[in-house]
């Protein structure tokens, strides 16, 4: 379906709303980079998609347990063979079956070369369709399969195959394909209007299956999100009431929003990490001062910018206490998670400089730093802090900031030499983390962002080994070893764990989660 001209007939249901339908408007301060199921794997992206497609199973959003969604059972065949039964009954929004063909289609989508998701098929070898089942074989045992599974939404073939987007549009170019501006899925709402960087309008999906088995609590048949890059004109929106709820309202507004009475705030801890990357892959970084070498490849140059950021104060004076110090790559709440890995390594200006010194840069140098401007809480801010407690150092970092939608495929390109970057965990375990973000860069979803292209063959092992390892005790060892190596290589510099505040008018309700995801289904207006 194109987004620009709904059918007449799908436009008569959605204008024809009940009485009690609510329309939804948000926003936060960056768009979303596709409407491409399998091309970017972007947290604020594979939310919205979430509302539009749907995946054969999901984390309900309140226990966190993963529950039915196009499958309504499964079972492990043997070591390396999963069977799900399908759902019966489920259209897509034109009206067409959802059939075990285009599950299996989607997922050997999401395993294509342009496709960003392979760190959520990997060890997949094979799928197979059978009559309202679909086989998964793996090439060893894979105990996360299903976690993996929550994050592979299912698109209709013959829709992809009528126009011309059997592949994922490749985020590393500009080309589009039909798939990147138009959606068709299954889920409880389908696109009428997509205006990137400016809007985008989802309603109701009279063809959803969950509407006959109830499966939407909310009231909700009308979603609108606007996207607004300036802090203080998105604030303003939810004051002055022409948006519902701000996904990401900055810390120093809280305050002001608590003690409005017409506003409210609901707040948990994300299991999201913010952290910088290194080029540690090219032998002369371009922009630099040092010709011939590469600073970044010196694990005491690592250390020394470690040492030399003041996480209490980016805690205290940035965040306005709204974030968790942390030593590591994930955060508490995701599987692998240990106190003893996540030490960070003391602030200390002194330290800093002599490893420096002990690594020939006395003096320091200069560096290309690249940060987002409208992805994380407080992202410019946070780098524009960094650079002024590296320059004590000596270290001239060149900040440059970037939106969303150009800044992540620049990054893929290796052109940075300093990143940030914040990683949610989709998965709830710290696999994702490890075979993303440290493991040597390769096929199947290895490396797929570790764009400073750290390597280390020992992280590489004890990776492969948790892929397949299924003893639970013995595979958490493997995790926390795998985390330790990463501190004593300081292959990223980490910085903290996001606390997730979403401020909303009052008579809005919301499930709040983890991963910084709004459930479509749950919304209530009032």
């Amino acid at each position: 379906m194109n987004i620009r001209t709904l059918s007449l007939a799908a436009l008569a249901v959605c204008c024809a709303l009940p009485l009690h339908a609510k329309t939804f408007r948000w926003s936060s301060a960056s768009d979303i980079p596709t409407l491409d199921i399998h091309s970017q794997n972007n947290a604020l992206g594979n939310g919205v998609h979430a509302a539009i497609y749907e995946s054969l199973v999901y984390y309900n959003s309140k226990s966190f347990k993963i529950e039915p969604m196009l499958a309504t059972a499964w079972k492990q065949v043997s070591p390396t063979h999963m069977q799900f039964t399908l759902r019966e009954g489920v259209k897509f929004s034109d009206g067409s079956a959802l059939t075990a063909e285009d599950v299996k289609f989607s997922i050997e989508r999401a395993m294509a070369k342009t496709s960003n998701y392979h760190v959520f098929t990997q060890g997949i070898d094979r799928v197979e369709a059978g009559a309202g089942s679909i086989d998964i074989h793996t090439k060893s045992p894979n105990p996360v399969l299903l976690n993996q599974l929550t994050e592979l939404r299912i698109m209709s073939k013959a829709w992809a195959e009528k126009n011309n987007s059997t592949q994922p549009k490749d985020i590393k170019t500009k080309e589009e394909s039909f798939a990147h501006r138009n959606a068709m899925g299954s889920g409880p709402f389908m696109v009428k209007e997509w205006q990137p960087d400016q809007r985008l309008v989802l309603v109701d999906n009279p063809n959803w299956w969950g509407h006959a088995a109830k499966a939407k609590p909310g009231n909700v048949t009308e979603i609108v999100y606007s996207p607004i890059k300036s802090e203080a004109t998105r604030m303003a929106a939810l004051l002055s009431g022409q948006v519902d709820l701000v996904l990401d309202p900055t810390p120093q507004d809280l305050q002001r929003v608590q003690a409005n009475k017409a506003l409210k705030v609901v707040t948990g801890p994300e299991n999201r990490t913010i952290f910088f990357g290194m080029d540690q892959h090219r032998d002369e970084l371009p922009g630099s001062n040092i010709k011939g070498k590469n600073p970044l490849k010196d694990q005491r140059v690592r250390q020394a910018l470690y040492q030399a950021i003041d996480i209490d104060a980016i805690h205290k004076v940035v965040m306005r206490g709204q974030s968790q110090n942390t030593g590591t790559l994930i955060a508490p709440q995701v599987a692998g998670w240990t106190k003893r890995a996540d030490q960070r390594y003391p602030f200390n200006l002194a330290a800093a400089q002599k490893l420096l010194a002990d690594a020939g840069y006395k003096d320091g140098f200069e560096v290309d730093f690249a940060c987002p401007n409208n992805r994380y809480i407080a992202d410019e801010r946070i780098c524009q802090a960094v650079a002024a407690m590296w320059s004590k150092i000596g270290v001239r970092a060149k900040l440059r900031t970037l939106p969303l939608v150009t800044y992540f495929p620049m990054i893929q390109r290796y052109e940075a030499s300093i990143y940030m970057l914040g990683w949610g965990v989709p998965t709830f375990d710290a696999l994702y983390s490890l075979q993303s973000l440290v493991r040597s860069v390769g096929a199947g979803g290895d490396g797929n962002y570790n764009v400073g292209r750290y390597s280390n063959p020992q992280m590489d092992a004890l990776i492969e080994r948790i892929k397949v390892e299924v003893d639970q005790k013995r595979r958490l060892e493997l995790i926390e070893q795998a985390l330790i190596l990463e501190h004593q290589d300081v292959s990223h510099l980490p910085l903290h764990n996001q606390v997730i505040p979403w401020a909303m008018k009052s008579n809005v309700d919301v499930t709040h989660r983890a991963d910084n995801r709004l459930d479509w289904r749950l919304i209530t207006v009032k």
